[in-house]
């Protein structure tokens, strides 16, 4: 059974604080250091670890390394430290500033070092590791009663599997944990307040820390937001709103635009002939000759495509090349190592997603597939067979933000961002009160600031000289073809 502390209520502040043996005033640990050296891949970049808490309500008990990444300012013109908040969950901080720190505008990386992470159970920073046999029985999509029990006991199997594998902190890879994470680094790094760029799954770090530190915000992005205050039904259909809108720009893209392999088709009529071989069993992905794609499949690897527009012709290529039938040939069986990393695990500690049977299962996928009658298995749905069963209360439950921030936190938001969608944007700004603004890209993507020059300049002034956007600015949409 999973071990939950008092402080997993989440958004009463003042118990979480105290749960953890903190009081606002006090510091998130004693000060620990980084020890920096040149990174294997690139010694330009800068690698270290710092040693934490697995449990944050037991400070002096176990430990676990987190791993970290900077690249300095210039000297001369540095202003302090941006600390950037990577995705997922799952993605790697040490990577994207070891590999792609260029996501930040020159400005931005001549005033701050760029440091980042690997939070807790992912990548470097003690990984979640589970038994890939057992990963693989996972369920897509969950067929009768039957196959719901059996999930059921398949989950209690992986998530025992995993805390052997993982060892103690596979009860603790929560985003509140994350959060006190992200204050001791910041304390690590001597700097007195927090400047912070969270991106997808990385700004629900950002929420969480702006609610337990307040006032040591100095400055704070949230580009595509999560909207951690939805239940069941609520995070199903406005994910389904969101994968559907995607969906139908990509199409209207097509029927414009020449650079589009499907140009002058019948899309829609293409991709119901698609599906309806997926239903089949005789769609096969021509990228990986002899894999047979599922309903599931086919909506989950199309609607990723979905979140870089530069990436659209090569999907229109893709589809193109589906649309002629072809012998299936059966794959063979997987190779490779017997345990695979699960990063996954930190959403089901992250969100409450009861269903209580088959028949409320099936009424869920009901009424997506009506939200989104195209893809109609948005991957949000994984996330129920995924979680199915895991033990409550969860360690950090879902709820309205409760921030008191002394500044207001930047929320840059995509109208038609396929994952993090505009309803969720707006939500969390309506949460936010006074202490957050809504800057609006009206364009596509999963994401603003590398998209848009508009973006980028309102984002890199509010992050140097803390100028906050006026309420209802937006950005134009760029041209996917220019």
């Amino acid at each position: 059974m999973l071990r939950v502390r008092k402080s997993a209520v989440g958004w009463v502040v003042a118990l979480a604080l105290t749960a953890a043996g903190l009081t606002p005033a006090s510091p998130a640990a004693a000060h620990p250091t980084i020890d920096w050296h040149p990174c294997a891949a690139d010694d330009s970049a800068e690698c270290g670890t710092l040693s934490l808490p697995v449990d944050w309500a037991r400070p002096r008990g176990e430990r676990f390394d987190l791993a970290l990444a900077r690249r300095v300012a210039t000297p001369a013109t540095r202003q302090g430290t941006l600390v950037f908040g990577p995705g997922g969950p799952g993605d790697s901080g040490v990577d994207r500033v070891v590999n792609g720190s260029s996501r930040f505008s020159a400005d931005l990386r001549r005033r701050f070092d760029i440091v980042s992470f690997d939070p807790r159970g992912t990548g470097g920073s003690n990984p979640v590791v589970c038994s890939r046999a057992l990963l693989a029985q996972q369920p897509q999509l969950i067929a009768d009663q039957a196959q719901f029990d059996a999930t059921l006991a398949g989950n209690a199997l992986l998530r025992a599997d995993c805390r052997a594998r993982t060892g103690p902190l596979y009860d603790h890879v929560d985003t509140i944990s994350a959060a006190r994470d992200l204050d001791a680094i910041r304390a690590a790094l001597g700097e007195r307040q927090l400047t912070f760029h969270g991106s997808s799954y990385g700004t629900l770090l950002g929420e969480q820390y702006a609610e337990l530190f307040p006032h040591r915000v100095r400055a704070m992005v949230l580009e595509a937001a999560v909207d951690h205050s939805v239940g069941t039904r609520a995070f199903l259909d406005t994910q389904a709103v969101t994968s559907q809108d995607a969906f139908d720009e990509f199409v209207a893209w097509c029927d414009r635009s020449a650079a589009c392999a499907l140009h002058g088709r019948d899309f829609r009529a293409l991709w119901e002939g698609l599906r309806a071989r997926a239903e089949a069993g005789t769609l096969t992905d021509p990228k990986r000759p002899g894999v047979v794609l599922t309903p599931f499949e086919l909506s989950r690897l199309t609607h990723r495509e979905f979140y870089d527009t530069r990436r659209w012709p090569g999907l229109a290529e893709w589809l193109g090349d589906m649309d002629a039938p072809t012998t299936v040939r059966s794959a063979g069986p997987s190779t490779g190592d017997a345990v695979a990393p699960y990063p996954f695990a930190v959403f089901c500690q992250d969100w409450s997603l009861p269903v209580r049977d088959y028949r409320e299962y099936d009424e869920h996928l009901r009424r997506v597939a009506r939200l989104a009658p195209d893809l109609r298995y948005p991957t949000a749905v994984f996330a129920l067979a995924t979680c199915l069963g895991t033990p409550t209360p969860v360690a950090n439950p879902q709820h309205r933000l409760r921030v008191r921030t002394d500044v207001p936190l930047l929320i840059a938001a995509t109208v038609h961002d396929p994952a993090s969608g505009y309803n969720w944007a707006t939500n969390v700004a309506r949460q936010l009160g006074r202490h957050g603004v809504l800057l609006t890209y009206d364009g596509w993507g999963h994401g603003s600031y590398t998209t848009s020059p508009c973006v980028e300049r309102a984002v890199d002034a509010y992050l140097i000289d803390q100028k906050v956007p006026s309420p209802g600015t937006t950005c134009p949409a760029v041209d996917p073809d220019v």
